[in-house]
Parts: C-alpha cells; structure tokens; sequence
C-alpha cells in the first residue's frame, strides 16, 4: 500500500539542486551573445532632469549603449489600469520627470558586466530640483482605497443606541489610548532583482523573479507593447520575494526593450542597493488605536486609525486594521479609520503580513496595556473576548481554533509560571521578561489551472506555472499529485514557474497552497476519468466495450471485471505515451463564511539593564492553518515568519532623510536584519485542523483516490502576524517601559 505524504516531514524535491548549485536562478541563465546593463539613478526625489552627460561612458572599453532619459530609442508604454497595481505608474526612461531620490535615469550596456558598471559610474546628471515631500505631515491625508478584496477599508460597527466610537469610549470603564509608528522596511529577499530578456522575431523570453507568473508576462508585454502572448517568463528558481517581486519593476522593461534595440540578449543584475530603492518597501506609517472595556476586560469598543505613505510613482494601500482590528476580538462597537500622505518616494509594496503585521503590532501592543489596565491575563484577556464571528461582518470562519492555540501554546511555553508584575525576574544585569500576542491572516482562493498527465512509465507530471520563493512550491505541488493519484512522491514530476503552463496560483497572500491543490485534485480525478475512457473506448484495451462506472482506480492501477493494471502497463498497452486533463479554477469561497488562519505567540527575552540590549531567548508559536501538506516545509515557513517578527520588532529601520528623500540605510552593512546569533530555537507546533469550507467538502476517506478535498489553509505570513508584537510585550514586562516606535533599539530602553 503506498503512504500518501500528506502531513509528513518531506524534503524538497528540488533540494539536491539546490544544494549542489545546479538550479539556475534568474542571473543564472546562459544565452549566447549576452550584452550586460547596469541603471544609472536620480540624486535628487523631486524635479526635471535638464541634461544627462553620456559622453564619458560611451568612450569607456565594451560599451554598446548609454540611454538616458528622456530615451526615444526604447519604446515602452503605460499599462492599463486594470493591472496598474502590478507596476510603478511611470514608465522608466521615458520622460525628464524624477518622482523620488534613486529612480533610474540611465541605463549602460557593455560586452561585461563590469565595463557597464564602470561605465554607469562615468554618467553625469543636471537637475531643476523642487523640494520633495516626505513627511507624514507634509501633505493633506486622502481616504484610503478599498482592500485587494474590493471592501471598503474604513469600517463603522455600532451597538444599538450608541452614536459613535468616541460615545462608546467614553462609556467604557476602561480606556487604552496608544499612538505608535513603523519606519520604511524592506522585503531583503537573498536573491537581487536580476532580468535576463532574449528576443526571437517579436516573441521575447525573459528569465526573471515573479510572484505572479501571468500577471508578470501580461504587464510586461504592456510595458513593451507586444501580444501577451509574445512574453514568456521562466522563473523556475526564485530566490524569497515577500511581496516584493509581485510588481514588474522598471529594471525587467528596461533589460527587454535594450535587448530588442540592440538585437542580443541583455542581462540586468540590480546592486543590493539598488534593490533597496527599486524594488519596493513597506510604508511608513502611523496608528493609533484606543480600546473601551469593562472593568473585568470585556470590550465595549475598538477604533483602529493610521496614516501611511502613498508614494507618487506607486505603491500599496495600506490598511494596518485590515484582517486584524476589524477581524480579532468580539466588540459592539468597531472604527477602522485609514488615511494616507502622497509623497515622493520610492513606490511601495506589500511585504509579508503586508496590512496585518503593522497593524497586530499595534492592536496587539494595546490588548496587552489593557491586560495591566485591567489587571487580566493576556491570555485570559484574549479568550474574554473570542470571537465567534467577524466583528466587522457577522458572518462566522470556515474553521477557527484559536483558543486552543492560546491553550496550547500556554502550556508549550509555560505561561502560568509567569509572574505578572514588571522587572519581577532578574538574571544578573539581564531583565527577564515575558509576552504573548494573537496571530490573523486572511485565506483567499485564486484562481488557478492545473494539468495532471500519466505517462506510460507508470510516472506523472504536475504541472502549473506558479513559482516557487523558497516557500516549498515544487514539493507542495509533487506532494498534492502523489496523494491524489495514490502513488509514491518519487513518481511524480512537478512543472512550474514557466508562463507557458497553465496558469498558476499566485504566490502572494498565502494562498498559493490552498488555491493549487484543490485543482490539482481535481485535475487528477479528470485524468483518471480519462484513462478510464480510454480504456473501455480503446480497442487494444482489456476493458474495451465494458463500462467505465464499472472500473475502480487504487493505488495507480485500473481494477475492474477481474482484472488489474497499471496506468503505465494500460498506455503502453494502448500504443500511448500518456493522457492527461486540465483544471481550471476559478477561485473564490462560499461567501457566507470568514477565511483566516489563526495562531498564538509566546515570548521571553533578557534586556540589559545597562546597555538596553534585548535578546530574544524562547519563542513559542501555535498556529491554526488547516490541514498541513508538508510538515517540514509548514515548520519553516513559520520559523521564518516569526524571525521576520522578530527583526520587526527589534532591528530593521531605514531612516528616510526629510530634507533629501533619500532612504538612508540600504545596504545590508546598514539595515539590519536577523542572524543566527539573534534567533533563539523556535517551538513551534501546527493543530494541523483540516477546513471544512475553503477548498471543498472533507471526505470521509471511502471515496476513489483523486476526488477528496484536504483542507488545506495558507500559512507563509501568520508567523509574521503579531510576533513582533509578542516580543514588545516581553520587552515591556522585562523592564516596564513600553516602546511603540519599532523597532525597539537599546536607546528607547536606556
């Protein structure tokens, strides 16, 4: 009997690749006649460049090209509004308008990679510089727009008789009033933006980092002005995105239109600090939330209010009380209030727990000044106010087991030995310190298509153009294939990130998982359903001229009228090399039910009394996210999602200087983000609670192979939702000062 290897501890299949260097990422890739660029950027935010001096470089050795904007030799066009939100709202290169300090304002092209960085170094700008907003109160706030969702961002829930928030504040027992803020960060995936584009007639391949394979390919053809189906992507190997590779940046156009001017292929590899500008970032932002609650920490109200950047050339609306204020904790009465500052800078982003991770750290923070508030446990606060349904919605979840996360990660972590008094535990001249927060994040379901195809050696290809960030997409997908057709793992073959697949998931919102495997399921079942045709429509069939209703597929073999084979055995009976089918799904759930994953961190730290140094020491995580695929991969997605909580909370800040625009620490000497040294080992335990609704009806395991959802549920992001939260409410009980404005650096504690 074959094992499925669902819910099992499974390597990657892709791994030996990886680890022995064969798998070819986006810079990787070889193509004869490769010309190599490197961008040329603004040193000013706001203004019009009057005049850019290329002589130098195009004197410098291997030197093809100088463009420079305004540059009529590379044709590259807006794209239309329906996919505004996957590019910057500028084409690059195209007019003399600088909309933030670090845009490129020229690009070099040489027979080397370093003659075209030397060269980049030679190029030469005059600007007419206006001075650039960047503040927060610099400009007049504009209403935010509505989520990915399409609901409206801000949100009024009442209780009968109440006329408002600040009415149901008032006639709270308790109020907790906190303001807090959060510096630009950055996504800092390990590998850098890099393109490589070659062109054959009017058709162009381009090798480059996607998180969204077909909205990529179709935003580019746009930026190029070809069919979209003249782009094919190849982004097999991507090396972590977290938001940040989901846009067409304007380096991939840019590498695209030279190569077709120059008529080789060109390869653009983006410096590290360049990514920092180029590439997107998290918003800075402000919150403040005020919570109303009963003496005995019930609440009566809850008001969520930000301000976040809009930068001029683009960027992501943010929504901090999005998925977290307006999703958490049971109350009558509910205001999420979201605003927004144009300014220019550099386009923004959505990063992991891109609404919900700033806006735990604040919900979060504030629950825990109403635990001392009120004198209730953090845990005992949170289950008070459970939640049976969405505050802002009524509807209830598909399946939510938070309280048993609290529960659970309670006693993982030892929570009843706390002693709830500040500075209570000393260590020498460290403060000890320990804290807990809640954990929420949405479950879309995308659209995606599938394609399951037996082969006559009794193996299958999976295949489906997502992409894979290091997140386990290969594996998910072989894993998925293996369980639905009933044979072993090392059978199965799975093809993605290729544009020329059926169009995947995208890997964005932590939804790939379940969005895909429902699809591939049911592409295996329509595979099955083929195999069977053919083999009672088949002359050369053993079955032919039987039923097919009468055929049983186990286990990788067809049964039926006292007979058994293989499907490989079937096809090469028949004279096939394989069958196949394709699922397409149209994503989208049930409307009736909520969607999140759930989770619940714990926290200890040791704070220096004399250098304010805080370490992290013990960090427990129970996490809520549906039926679990593969339990390693699950693992470290959630250790690294909580290591991402963890540099929010304590260590990654650019400082954006005012008078300048300029992002003052991008480089990796500069901003800083966890190491080894920082991380303690993290516990981290998985309910592994199949959903019902999301992805189909559970079986009850007596259906054929093929046909039985799993109810899986996305968990990239939860670990990042609320752990940086965790660690401020630690640091707090470690030293009894409460820190608002991540991260929390030594001086706030001194």
């Amino acid at each position: 009997m074959t094992a499925s290897p669902v819910g099992r501890a499974t390597d990657r299949v892709e791994g030996r690749l990886k680890v022995t260097g064969a798998a070819r990422y986006s810079a990787d890739h070889p193509a004869q006649g490769t010309a190599y660029a490197h961008v040329v950027t603004s040193t000013i935010a706001r203004g019009t460049i009057t005049g850019v001096d290329t002589a130098a470089a195009l004197a410098a050795p291997g030197v093809l090209r100088v463009y420079a904007a305004p540059e009529p030799r590379l044709r590259l066009y807006p794209v239309a509004e329906q996919v505004r939100g996957f590019s910057e709202n500028y084409a690059p290169l195209q007019d003399a308008d600088v909309r933030f300090h670090g845009q490129i304002i020229a690009m070099v092209v040489a027979e080397t990679s370093e003659q075209a960085r030397d060269a980049a170094a030679l190029v030469t700008a005059t600007y007419d510089a206006r001075p650039p907003r960047t503040s927060l109160a610099d400009g007049p706030r504009v209403e935010a727009g509505p989520s990915t969702g399409g609901t409206p961002s801000a949100v009024t829930v009442l209780a009968p008789g109440t006329d408002s928030i600040d009415a149901a504040l008032a006639a709270s027992d308790v109020v907790v009033e906190a303001a807090f803020h959060q510096p630009v960060q950055h996504h800092v995936a390990m590998e850098p933006q890099a393109t490589l584009a070659v062109w054959n007639g009017d058709r162009v391949t381009v090798h480059a980092g996607a998180q969204i394979p077909a909205a990529y390919a179709l935003v580019l053809s746009q930026r190029l002005g070809v069919l979209p189906g003249n782009v094919q992507l190849i982004t097999r190997h991507v090396g972590g995105g977290f938001g940040g590779r989901v846009p067409v940046w304007s380096d991939a156009p840019l590498a695209a239109a030279a190569a077709r001017e120059l008529g080789r292929p060109v390869k653009l590899v983006l410096t590290r600090e360049q990514v920092f500008t180029l590439a997107g970032h998290r918003s800075h932002l402000t919150q403040t939330v005020r919570l109303g609650a009963s003496n005995d920490g019930i609440l009566n109200a809850v008001s969520h209010e930000s301000v976040a950047e809009m930068p001029a050339s683009g960027g992501w609306n943010l929504l901090p009380a999005h998925s977290s204020s307006d999703t958490l904790y049971s109350t009558p009465n509910l205001r999420t209030d979201p605003h927004q500052v144009i300014l220019d800078l550099p386009a923004s982003r959505a990063m992991r727990g891109p609404n919900e991770a700033p806006g735990a750290f604040a919900l979060e923070t504030a629950m825990d000044e109403l635990a001392i508030a009120t004198g209730v446990d953090p845990v005992e606060l949170r289950l008070r106010n459970y939640a049976t349904v969405g505050p802002a919605t009524g509807r209830p979840w598909s399946s939510k087991h938070l309280d048993e996360c609290y529960r659970v990660g309670a006693r993982r972590f030892g929570w009843s030995e706390r002693d709830a008094a500040p500075r209570a535990r000393v260590d020498g001249q460290w403060l000890l310190g320990t804290g807990m927060a809640s954990a929420v994040y949405p479950a879309t379901l995308h659209p995606a298509n599938v394609r399951v195809r037996l082969l006559d050696d009794d193996t299958a290809v999976v295949s489906t153009a997502i992409s894979d960030l290091g997140t386990g997409g290969w594996t998910m997908v072989a894993i998925a294939g293996a369980d639905a057709l009933g044979i072993p793992l090392e059978r199965v073959t799975p093809e993605i990130g290729d544009t020329a697949l059926p169009q995947g998931a995208p890997a964005v919102g932590s939804s790939a998982t379940h969005s895909t495997v429902p699809m591939v399921v049911q592409a295996a079942r329509d595979t099955i359903a083929e195999l069977k045709r053919r083999a009672v429509t088949d002359a050369g069939s053993p079955w032919h001229g039987t039923d097919a209703a009468d055929l049983r597929y186990e286990r990788g073999s067809l049964h039926g009228h006292g007979r058994s084979m293989t499907f490989g055995q079937l096809l090469t009976t028949l004279g096939a090399p394989g069958v196949d089918a394709t699922a397409a799904g149209p994503g989208g759930a049930p409307a009736q039910y909520g969607y999140h994953s759930f989770g619940a961190h714990f926290c200890e730290v040791r704070v220096n009394r004399f250098t304010g140094e805080a370490r992290v020491t013990r960090f427990t995580t129970v996490a809520d996210v549906g039926r679990i695929i593969n339990a390693r991969a699950a693992r470290s997605q959630l250790v690294g999602g909580v290591i991402f909580g963890i540099g929010h909370a304590l260590l990654e800040e650019n400082p954006l200087e005012l008078d300048t625009g300029r992002l003052a620490a991008s480089t990796l000497a500069d901003y800083l983000v966890p190491v080894h040294a920082d991380i303690p080992d993290i516990d981290v335990h998985l309910l592994d609670r199949p959903d019902p609704v999301l992805t189909g009806p559970l079986g009850d395991g007596d259906e054929e192979v093929g046909t039985r959802s799993l109810g899986a549920r996305g968990l990239g992001e939860i670990g990042t939702v609320g752990s940086a939260a965790a660690v401020g409410n630690a640091v707090f009980h470690a030293t009894g000062i409460r820190v608002r404005d991540v991260p929390i650096t030594p001086d706030k504690l001194l």
